[in-house]
């Protein structure tokens, strides 16, 4: 059998161009949903010729033209979704549930990957912290409405990107490692999993085709990847020869620091207070069938030591 054929929607976006690059990569014949209303952004335009010359097909539709999007899916065996979901950037994800409409009028597609790629929402909606909870809510309506229609599926739980928390040793709001000082989240013991999001993009790929993974949730959790706070900042100590002052924040502070927030910045820093101060990503036990580096031993995935290299 040969290579499923991936319609990828978002994918000029953070996740969705290394989607685009690891589906090219694994040898897929891949094309990309592009909007007529793209203006004058250059930096797109130039990554979508870029894509093209590499293969790419650019099919041109949008979620404001319906029958694009059916004709686009029509093309594929699968389909990606990888809108962004972050408020702090762009919050889209109920705009898939226009896709999944599309996904069962064409009939034709055996895998539709929608845009997760955080915490599983199914462990954590009774216990997530508003407003960060919304966008757990949101997507097990788009799960929800998946299922109904019967569309064939699989949900990649990536955890944390290492660019959002390990860039910043952990820190809300930082995407640098401090040579000097860093906040510690309450004991900073609270375990938590990174992922380089080109491994994400990787092992998403490989889910495709593989009968193993069909309606199934599938958690990229290496294990060399899953640090507590302090193990991640004892980590880059080593790497720079130099320990770094250590300011515990505390639960109580942390929450009241949320008040003086927008609600974008409240629903972001939500998330950071369930993964660092409740530890939520290894709250629950998961099956070696269930997690990518058991089920893709042959991917090299990039530890937190290799990832944080790059800032030396």
């Amino acid at each position: 059998m040969g290579k499923s054929k991936v319609l990828i929607i978002g994918g000029t976006g953070y996740l969705g161009r290394r989607l685009v690059k690891a589906s090219l990569a694994q040898g897929h014949e891949t094309f990309i949903l592009h909007r007529h209303e793209i203006g004058v952004d250059i930096d797109k335009v130039e990554m979508l010729i870029s894509f093209k010359m590499q293969g790419a097909h650019l099919v041109p539709g949008s979620f404001k033209d319906y029958n694009s999007l059916v004709e686009a899916v029509k093309l594929v065996d699968v389909v990606i979704c990888a809108i962004s979901g972050v408020h702090i950037r762009s919050h889209q994800i109920l705009l898939q549930l226009k896709l999944v409409e599309a996904i069962k009028e064409a009939g034709n597609v055996k895998r539709f990957l929608p845009s997760e790629f955080g915490m599983d929402p199914a462990k954590f909606m009774d216990t997530a912290m508003e407003p960060g909870k919304v966008t757990l809510d949101e997507k097990m309506v788009v799960r929800k409405a998946i299922e109904a229609a019967g569309i064939p599926f699989t949900y990649v739980s990536a955890n944390c990107f290492a660019g959002y928390f390990l860039g910043g040793l952990c820190q809300f709001g930082k995407i640098l490692p401090s040579r000097d000082v860093v906040i510690i989240h309450g004991d900073g013991n609270k375990k938590a999993i990174y992922n380089n999001e080109n491994d994400v993009a990787t092992y998403a790929i490989k889910t495709i085709d593989d009968p193993r993974t069909l309606n199934k949730t599938i958690y990229i959790s290496p294990p060399k990847n899953i640090l507590s706070q302090r193990e991640v900042v004892q980590t880059w100590e080593k790497l720079i020869g130099k320990e770094l002052q250590k300011i515990t924040l505390s639960k109580e502070d942390f929450l009241a620091s949320t008040k003086v927030l927008d609600y974008a910045q409240q629903v972001g820093l939500s998330h950071y207070y369930d993964v660092c101060y409740e530890g939520c990503l290894t709250s629950f036990e998961i099956g070696d069938e269930e997690e990518a580096s058991k089920l893709y031993p042959e991917v090299k995935y990039t530890n937190v030591e290799e990832y944080l290299k790059r800032y030396v």
